[in-house]
């Protein structure tokens, strides 16, 4: 299955107030997967792109998408000026690219995909529940 298909399936479920924590590498695919969700959000996949320079994007759909990357901050809680804390809100989901860059997590439940390269075209899809997508019970997936 393709990486934005799995991301797709994941946001058609949704129902408001999920955040999604991704990481990954460089070029793993957490973009990709992105527009997939916002696809299963009822938002254009063709609107969303990496918002390296663009910390905080949002998306309206069936559900409006927030679409956070952190790429560029430092990891030492500067990401507290972008509010995250606050978002999704019952109407809205929250991914997060290089949420490795938090310093805290205040989202209980949130869902955590890890994304690998697995060689070639070929990624890998780690999702588990809570903070961290390495954790037992974790669902593996590659595309």
């Amino acid at each position: 299955m393709e990486t934005a298909a799995i991301g797709e399936r994941l946001g058609a479920g949704f129902h408001g107030g999920e955040v999604v924590l991704l990481y990954g590498e460089l070029g793993a695919g957490k973009t990709a997967f992105v527009r997939g969700l916002a696809r299963g959000l009822g938002a254009d996949p063709a609107d969303v792109a990496s918002p390296t320079f663009v910390l905080l994007t949002s998306y309206p759909g069936r559900l409006t998408l927030h679409h956070a990357d952190l790429y560029r901050l430092r990891g030492d809680g500067d990401e507290r000026e972008l509010a995250l804390e606050e978002l999704p809100g019952p109407r809205g989901v929250l991914a997060v690219e290089w949420a490795e860059r938090l310093s805290g997590r205040p989202w209980p439940g949130s869902f955590a995909v890890r994304l690998e390269h697995a060689g070639g075209d070929t990624r890998r899809v780690v999702m588990g529940g809570g903070t961290s997508p390495d954790s037992d019970g974790a669902k593996r997936t590659t595309s």
